[in-house]
């Protein structure tokens, strides 16, 4: 059955982007990052999370220091030997800016190759077969995080596609092919929590929801939550946690009335494919409070600036 909208459409392709990019992994040459550099990873936005996500997996990996930065707070005076821009339109301004600027190689991560990063990227990978003519990005973003682990997969020696990359696209067609419980869209708010590399997912998870359904979302490192944001938890009111939740957690939430969602857990679903378990939340909750997810509030597919 086609889905209602365009969003709708391009999120259900994820398990099979990924895949893709998995054998793309392999074939990246000298554009991605190798092991040892030191590397920054730039984007704005979606983007600007993904990395977040990708330089503590590159880390915590072994594969060499790695810092993720918003593009417009990009640090000038720092030396890396490669820098990762993410852009999926290849017309984002604070990417074009920092690419004229930056005197390290530069390696552009785009949907677009027609658009001017290509000439002002050193090196280019095209993930144009998972770009989006939506404006709420699903799977560009996750396809380029599932291309980043393929290929720390193939760094460590792993076949591209064969490692925890396949796990995570066979979990996501399985989250595809179910529905979001009831209990879920009636809930009024969202705190998503992540722990090292799924941090990354929690902000994308919370933006997410913000974006397509205008749901009041938050997101923070898993430990922070009792520092605070455990305040607002109430029946009627999700937790959802990207990974492992520590110790005692659970049982806090239960405490305070809470509904918790921690499918990511261990030995659970991979917790890329639990985010694509929020971009069907996501348009679960548009839909049922009359919103065009298409058409979201403010945004446009890129931010050009005058």
């Amino acid at each position: 059955m086609p889905h209602p909208s365009l969003t709708g459409e391009e999120l259900a392709t994820q398990p099979a982007d990924w895949r893709t990019a998995a054998a793309l992994a392999a074939q990246t040459g000298d554009a991605l990052p190798r092991r040892g550099e030191r590397v920054a990873v730039v984007g704005c936005g979606t983007p600007w999370f993904i990395a977040q996500s990708y330089a503590a997996l590159r880390e915590a990996g072994g594969h060499g220091e790695t810092d993720a930065f918003a593009a417009s707070e990009f640090p000038y005076g720092r030396r890396y030997d490669r820098v990762v821009v993410i852009s999926r339109s290849g017309t984002t301004t604070e990417v074009l800016d920092l690419l004229g600027r930056v005197k390290a190689p530069t390696t552009a991560i785009t949907g677009d190759t027609s658009q001017p990063i290509a000439r002002l990227a050193g090196q280019l990978v095209d993930l144009g077969f998972a770009d989006e003519r939506s404006v709420v990005q699903t799977r560009f973003a996750t396809t380029v995080l599932a291309l980043l682990r393929a290929h720390l997969e193939v760094e460590d020696a792993r076949p591209a596609g064969v490692g925890t990359l396949a796990r995570a696209a066979d979990d996501a067609e399985r989250v595809l092919a179910r529905r979001i419980p009831a209990e879920l869209v009636a809930c009024e708010q969202f705190t998503f929590l992540g722990t090292g590399w799924t941090n990354g997912l929690a902000l994308e998870a919370g933006l997410k929801m913000r974006e397509a359904a205008l749901a009041w979302t938050e997101s923070y490192p898993a430990m922070e939550y009792r520092h605070g944001p455990i305040s607002i938890t109430a029946p009627g009111r999700a937790v959802w946690g990207f990974g492992p939740l520590p110790e005692g957690l659970a049982e806090q939430v239960a405490g305070v009335g809470g509904l918790l969602v921690a499918e990511s857990g261990e030995g659970g679903i991979d917790p890329l494919a639990d985010l694509v378990r929020v971009h069907q939340l996501a348009l679960a909750l548009a839909e049922s409070r009359g919103l065009d997810p298409d058409r979201p509030r403010n945004l446009t597919r890129s931010v050009i600036l005058a």
